[in-house]
């Protein structure tokens, strides 16, 4: 097959890494691609949010399946011009990306759907808003209602920090059209991990389970990112756990959306709170999370490849996934600065010695040539993986490669695994 991946982070290097394995794979391309993605496929210049762009893409290069990675050509509807187009696409419509899309349509869905999740309200206007602060008091959550790449989150802790949180958001317009609305969240309490299931109409087949580490520094604390490392499978999603999840969380909300006439088909990711009342939904993605693909994409025994173009085609029975049981982490290193302003331009060395740790895998996310020589172009720059028989030695690997890297303009968090870690 013809084989085009839309995106150019940690995640599309990953499923371009595993995509390029199998036997099904002709030619690769990438859209946009990074200097990493570039060493396994062909990338072309198109941005991921062009969707005309693409399509015509696809067509000139006769592509006969397209991977959707980043959730901004979903909830534009690439996949819905695809199919007019008649080429095969691993991803959901436009109509069914909207449970990542709109917080307050994916909170909608999960009240009518049953699935437990934070008792929540819906705000347009930020008078409104900070009303409902003043009458529900804090701590609270207040999120961005459209798509924020993973930072339209604040945890607010008091009061004033939710009316700081209403502001940013809504009057000075930190994240652009999405916080035209927020939705604020009752402050739920636990652990935190994510679980993936390949899905198709009615049918939904489990992936695994993921841990990620959402703020900026160690232990926890600094602003929201996009993921500043993870970890699979996450220990608190046991193989009862996954089957509780399959069934209270997944199938109902997999069979409201086909109820409402939005069929989804492709990854469903749930962001889960565990709670003293069992699991709560956090959130849910239409795509494969970045940076918790790489640590599945570690473990996958079975050919990732197939197992997609099965799913985009219904044929769920053909889907058989064998997983390595050695955990998988992985330690993204990003930009100084990040997730707020940050240079670009800054040259990275040794990751020839890097690679050379044994059971490390480099993925690159924001990467690109300058004259032949590796820079930095974003906020997030590298993801570090290992496999290994523990997490323990998986995060000694990652970390023994890390400080291979000659890139003094970079910083990562050193506890990526924590959690697991101290469960042993």
């Amino acid at each position: 097959m013809n084989v085009l991946v839309v995106g150019s982070g940690g995640r599309e290097h990953a499923l371009c890494w595993a995509a390029r394995r199998s036997p099904l794979c002709g030619r690769l391309l990438c859209a946009p691609g990074n200097a990493g993605i570039g060493e396994v496929a062909a990338c072309v210049a198109i941005d991921a949010a062009d969707v005309s762009a693409l399509v015509d893409l696809a067509r000139r290069e006769s592509v006969d399946f397209v991977i959707v990675g980043p959730e901004v050509p979903l909830v534009a509807g690439l996949i819905d011009r695809l199919n007019d187009a008649g080429i095969l696409a691993f991803g959901p419509t436009a109509r069914a990306a909207e449970i990542e899309g709109s917080k307050s349509f994916m909170k909608e869905l999960c009240e009518r759907c049953g699935v437990p999740t934070a008792a929540y309200a819906r705000f347009d206007e930020p008078e409104q808003a900070k009303a409902f602060i003043r009458r529900h008091g804090a701590p609270v959550v207040v999120k961005a209602d459209g798509l924020a790449s993973g930072k339209g989150v604040i945890l607010c802790h008091n009061e004033n920090e939710a009316y700081a949180a209403i502001d940013h958001i809504m009057i000075e317009g930190a994240f652009g059209d999405a916080g035209a609305q927020v939705v604020i969240e009752d402050f739920l309490i636990g652990e935190e991990a994510s679980f993936f299931a390949l899905v198709h109409g009615d049918r939904a087949v489990p992936l695994a389970s993921a841990q990620d580490h959402k703020a900026a520094f160690d232990g926890d604390q600094g602003p929201n990112t996009g993921g500043m490392g993870a970890y699979s499978p996450a220990p608190i999603i046991t193989g009862a756990v996954a089957e509780e999840i399959m069934a209270k969380v997944i199938m109902p909300i997999v069979r409201g959306l086909a109820e409402d006439g939005r069929p989804y088909s492709g990854v469903l990711y749930a962001g889960l709170m565990f709670t003293h009342d069992g699991p709560k939904v956090l959130e849910f993605n239409a795509r494969f999370g970045d940076p918790e693909c790489q640590p599945l994409i570690l473990r996958l025994k079975s050919d990732l490849l197939t197992a997609l173009v099965a799913c985009a085609e219904g044929r769920m029975d053909d889907i058989d996934l064998q997983w390595h049981p050695d955990p998988a982490l992985v330690v993204v290193m990003a930009t100084h600065g990040y997730p707020g302003h940050y240079a670009r331009g800054s040259a990275i060395g040794g990751l020839v010695e890097a690679s050379s740790v044994p059971g490390v895998t480099i993925f690159h996310a924001g990467t690109k040539l300058d004259e032949g020589k590796l820079v930095a172009d974003g906020g997030r720059v590298l993801g570090v993986a290992a496999r290994a028989p523990s997490v323990p030695r998986a995060q000694e690997l990652a970390y023994s490669a890390v400080d291979r890297i000659a890139w003094p303009e970079g910083f990562c968090r050193r506890d990526i695994g924590w959690r697991a870690i101290g469960r042993m």
